[in-house]
């Protein structure tokens, strides 16, 4: 067979090549050389057989030992990842498309991509992984084959614990990975959109019962009588009465807060600027909140310059005392959208409450007026507030 051989080196060892001209031949074509394979690992059929389809394919245009090069050079998805989080760390859907991530949802987002993606796929080429890979990569997270627990610190530990829902968030996660890549020109296509795996989370949101939320008002008040932390007590409440994210009400400043109108004015959300409404309740919980000198934050650290970080400790007490294994700061603002529905708010002012802001709900939430919205939550605040053990009496006197 025309430019089919054999190498032989001077120590004896025997490599089948081929020898072809790029761009389908001609004299002044470049020359390419490529190996196939060492004579006693391959056998001369096998060797005969894959030089022809190399010769056939050099025939016909192609350059097959340029695509190997160029498959050598290609990035691995452990160094794809690395470059996301350089360069493409980017909102990829809603009204903050296209603009950087926030550094907690950057921190999440990198952190399961390097818990998860990175010890199943990371030695990958990219251009390698396809759709059986993604529903293989989908399915081990899920069965929690990368959950682990370590200690990398005298006071740190990694917890991964995998799992579903672990599994649905990580694969949109690794899709937008490749629509970067994709947009980046690095591969052709994005194998998740290819593969059968779902992306969405379970549609039945977990939120408390009036009864479950009196218990969690009871374990507040049992921790306040046992001289727990007065800033993790009152994050919590808010939580509860404000439906506010976990961190929107954490690392809250002052410059934030609006106790003669009862308004929170948040410049820095997940949306971008946003008003949120405050019960009597809410009102009187800020307004027993000390002003610490040299911090705008409602809620410093005890230490260093930071917001107060402690309620991960009194949560875990909270959640014991009042027997909700389950519950989340999350969950309280799923309780609070529940209670508004259930009360007989509208959509539009339940949203308002909550601060949600996307293009399908934009044009319902842009004529909500403040008094209503104001009005709205009080009705709604007020039922949790009682629950909570925080009477309306109560709350008068303090505000």
């Amino acid at each position: 067979m025309s430019g089919f051989g054999v190498r032989v080196e001077v120590s004896g060892s025997k490599t089948f090549i081929v020898r072809y001209r790029t761009d389908g031949g001609g004299r002044t074509a470049p020359r390419r050389f490529m190996a196939i394979g060492r004579y006693g690992t391959v056998t001369l059929d096998e060797a005969r057989k894959q030089a022809r389809l190399l010769l056939s394919a050099a025939a016909i245009g192609n350059d097959p030992a340029a695509e190997r090069q160029a498959r050598r050079k290609e990035l691995r998805v452990s160094d794809l990842v690395d470059q996301y989080d350089a360069e493409g760390c980017f909102v990829q859907r809603g009204k903050r498309q296209g603009e950087p991530m926030k550094d907690t949802t950057k921190a999440y987002t990198l952190a399961r991509l390097r818990h998860h993606v990175v010890p199943l796929l990371g030695n990958k080429r990219i251009g390698e992984v396809n759709a059986a890979d993604i529903e293989g990569f989908v399915r081990d997270v899920s069965l929690g084959k990368t959950a682990k627990d370590e200690k990398v610190a005298p006071r740190k530990r990694i917890i991964v614990r995998g799992g579903a829902g672990a599994a649905r968030k990580v694969v949109r996660d690794l899709s937008a990975v490749y629509s970067f890549a994709v947009r980046r020109e690095l591969v052709a296509s994005n194998p998740v959109e290819r593969a059968a795996v779902r992306k969405t989370d379970n549609q039945r949101e977990h939120y408390l019962s009036l009864e479950e939320v009196k218990r969690l008002g009871q374990a507040f008040d049992t921790l306040v009588t046992e001289g727990a932390n007065a800033k993790a007590i009152a994050i919590a409440r808010l939580w509860a009465l404000t439906g506010c994210l976990r961190n929107e009400v954490a690392a809250l400043r002052w410059d934030e807060v609006d106790l003669e109108r009862g308004l929170l004015i948040l410049g820095d959300t997940k949306t971008g600027r946003s008003v949120r409404p405050l019960s009597l309740a809410a009102v009187a919980i800020l307004t027993d909140v000390e002003h610490v000198d040299g911090s705008g934050y409602v809620f410093p650290g005890t230490t260093g310059e930071n917001h107060y970080q402690g309620t991960k400790r009194i949560w875990a007490k909270v959640k014991t005392m009042a027997k909700l294994p389950d519950v989340t700061p999350h969950t309280l603002r799923h309780t609070l959208g529940s209670t508004a529905v259930s009360s007989g708010e509208a959509l539009a002012l339940t949203g308002a409450i909550l601060g949600h802001s996307n293009p399908r709900s934009t044009a319902i939430y842009a004529h909500v007026q403040r008094a209503p919205m104001k009005n709205a939550a009080e009705r709604v605040s007020s039922k949790l507030a009682k629950a909570l053990n925080l009477s309306a009496e109560r709350t008068l006197r303090r505000a």
